[in-house]
């Protein structure tokens, strides 16, 4: 819009000149239509740009995000028992992939003890961290002497998340009554090898990860 701009006030000085300076009235025979031409130019250039602006993608449009999945709270001592019933970290670290790969951020919630049924020594938030790929700041471990349990409940109610488990936190339900509500707990386990979760909610227990295919013998 420049170019036009510049030669309408040139064209439109020019023209002034032809009417005001003595002996130059013959230019406004090149003035008059150069004026015109740059003012219809320009014109044009303005009116075209809200087409321009709506003609454009719908991707360059602002428009608003999909929510993000709730929150995930994983009970880590519950779910780390879920293959045999012995505390294994492999467990945890399934879960949790098959999770991520849904599109979750889930944390996890350790008792004191989980280290030592896992490593025979006290394991803090960090040593977690680093078994399971997850930022320190996703992994809890609730301190000696202090239930798990409540500290995951009030955790999930903070956070309005669901929880991973297979524990029914009876013992917790009158302060918790959340834990009653279908599909607040998310229950899980191995069938053929496999793991699955109750993510979509009571009685879909469609497998999180497929199964290994089995050796030739």
């Amino acid at each position: 819009m420049i170019v036009p701009a510049g030669l309408f006030v040139a064209s439109l000085v020019a023209l002034i000149a032809a009417f005001v300076v003595p002996g130059w009235a013959d230019l406004v025979i090149l003035a008059a239509p150069c004026t015109l031409a740059a003012a219809y130019i320009l014109c044009r250039q303005f009116l075209a740009r809200p087409r321009e602006f709506l003609a454009r993608p719908r991707a360059l449009v602002s428009r608003p995000r999909t929510p993000p999945p709730p929150p995930l709270v994983i009970d880590g001592s519950n779910v780390m028992h879920w293959r045999d019933n012995v505390a294994d970290i492999a467990v945890v670290r399934d879960v949790v992939l098959a999770l991520t790969s849904r599109g979750y951020a889930p944390g996890v919630a350790f008792d004191a003890n989980a280290g030592y049924l896992i490593s025979g020594r006290y394991m803090n938030e960090r040593a977690f961290s680093e078994m399971l790929g997850l930022p320190v700041s996703r992994i809890l471990v609730v301190g000696k002497g202090t239930p798990a349990d409540p500290v995951i409940l009030s955790a999930a109610r903070d956070l309005s998340a669901r929880i991973v488990t297979n524990d029914r936190y009876r013992d917790w339900a009158a302060d918790h009554p959340e834990v009653a509500t279908p599909g607040h707990l998310i229950r899980g386990g191995y069938r053929d090898g496999a793991l699955w979760l109750d993510l979509d909610g009571p009685g879909d227990t469609a497998p999180a990860t497929r199964p290994a295919p089995a050796q030739a013998s």
